[in-house]
C-alpha cells in the first residue's frame, strides 16, 4: 500500500498505449493504523459486516466465515490459494448463490437473502472472473443495460414516449464513463470484438452505471496485458478517491501490495489472516497456505518416518469424521472426549 495521500498512477489507453500520469488521493490513509491484524478485527467504519456465512457442496465445506468487516472507502483485497472459496464467498455476499447460514449487513441493513438485482439498486455491484459482456450488442448498448430503474423496462410505460428523456440521460452517463475508461473509440463496436482487457474495462465501467457505494471485483486483472493492468489499477484507485468502497479478488501479490489498504486471506473456506499488505507478506500462516508448511525445508532433511506418521494421523481423522462433518462438530466431539 502506498502511504502517501496523493500517489501517482500511470494510466494507459484501452489499446495498451500509455497516457498521462494522474494523481489519486487516498482518503483512508492512516485509517487502519489502530486496527489489529487478526481475523475478524473490528474496523472504524464498516460498510459491510458478515457473520456466520457458510456454504457446503455435498460433503465439502466451501465457505465458513465467522466474522468479517469491510472498511468504508477503502480498497480491500481478498486473496488465497486456488480453491480457498473466494469466488464462492463473493457469490454468497452478492446473491448469486444461496448460503447455508448467513447474516450480512450493508450499511447496517440486513441483506441476507436479498436478490442480486436488488443489491445493485442498493449500491452494491460486482464484476465477474469471466467477463459477462453481451457480445452481439455494441459497447454503448452494454453500458446502457447497466442502469437501474429504467422507465422503459415497464411494458406499459414503454408504449409511451415518457422514457425518452431518461434514455438520453442514461446514454450521456454511459458516454462519460466510456470517456473516463478511454473506450470512446470502441463505443459502436460489437462487444464481442473487444480484447479480454477491454472487456474488463467495459464491465467495470458498466458497474458504475448504478453509481454504487460498494464495488466488488472478481480477479479484475486476470488475463489482462501489463499495459492495460496499469490502466485498471488506476481506475480502481480512482474509485477509492471518489469515496467508493472496493473489494477485489486477486492472485498477483504485486497488484495487491500496490493498491490495497487492507488484505483478507482465505484458505479452505475460512479467513486465516487480515492485515496491511506488509503484515500479510510476513505472516507465516499465509506463507504456509500458499506454499505449504515445508516450503523452506530441504527435502533431504525431512524425516520420512515422521511424515508417514502425519499421513496416518490424517487418515485416522478422516475415518472418524467422514466428508460433510463441519469443523465445529469435530471440535465439539473433541471437547466431549476430553
Amino acid at each position: 500500500m502506498t502511504d502517501e495521500n496523493s500517489p501517482e498512477t500511470a494510466l494507459g489507453n484501452s489499446d495498451g498505449s500509455e497516457t498521462s500520469v494522474r494523481p489519486y488521493p487516498n482518503p483512508v490513509a492512516g485509517v487502519f493504523d489502530d486496527v489489529s491484524p487478526v481475523p475478524g478485527s473490528s474496523k472504524p467504519d464498516p460498510i459491510l459486516v458478515t457473520n456466520l456465512v457458510t456454504k457446503t457442496f455435498g460433503g465439502l465445506v466451501a465457505v465458513d466465515v465467522e466474522h468479517l468487516e469491510i472498511q468504508r472507502g477503502a480498497i480491500t483485497a481478498l486473496i488465497g490459494p486456488n480453491g480457498a472459496g473466494k469466488t464462492t464467498f463473493f457469490n454468497l455476499l452478492t446473491g448469486f448463490d444461496k448460503p447455508n447460514t448467513s447474516d450480512v449487513r450493508l450499511d447496517g441493513e440486513d441483506i441476507s437473502g436479498v436478490a442480486s438485482y436488488r443489491l445493485a439498486q442498493r449500491g452494491m455491484v460486482r464484476t465477474f472472473q469471466l467477463t459477462k459482456v453481451l457480445s452481439r450488442m455494441t459497447v454503448i448498448e452494454n453500458m446502457k443495460l447497466g442502469a437501474t430503474q429504467q422507465t422503459g423496462e415497464s411494458f406499459w410505460k414503454s408504449m409511451l414516449p415518457i422514457w425518452k428523456p431518461q434514455e438520453r440521460e442514461i446514454e450521456e452517463r454511459a458516454d462519460e464513463l466510456l470517456d473516463r475508461f478511454n473506450l470512446t473509440h470502441m463505443r459502436d463496436e460489437f462487444a464481442g470484438t473487444l480484447s479480454g482487457g477491454q472487456r474488463k474495462l467495459v464491465e467495470m465501467a458498466r458497474a458504475l452505471m448504478t453509481d454504487p457505494w460498494l464495488v466488488m471485483l472478481d480477479e479484475p486483472m486476470a488475463g489482462v496485458n501489463p499495459a492495460l493492468t496499469q490502466s485498471l489499477l488506476g481506475h480502481v484507485k480512482g474509485l477509492r478517491a471518489e469515496g467508493r468502497t472496493v473489494i477485489f479478488v486477486e492472485h498477483d501479490m504485486d497488484v495487491v501490495h500496490d493498491i490495497s489498504d487492507w488484505v483478507v486471506v482465505m484458505s479452505e473456506g475460512m479467513i486465516i489472516a487480515e492485515g496491511t499488505p506488509d503484515d500479510i507478506a510476513a505472516d507465516p500462516q499465509v506463507i504456509d497456505a500458499y506454499l505449504g508448511s515445508h516450503h523452506d525445508t530441504d527435502m533431504s532433511d525431512l524425516d520420512v518416518t515422521e511424515i508417514d506418521h502425519e499421513v496416518e494421523d490424517e487418515f485416522e481423522v478422516a475415518d472418524k469424521h467422514p466428508p460433510g462433518a463441519h469443523p465445529s462438530e469435530i471440535e465439539a466431539e473433541g471437547d466431549v472426549e476430553a
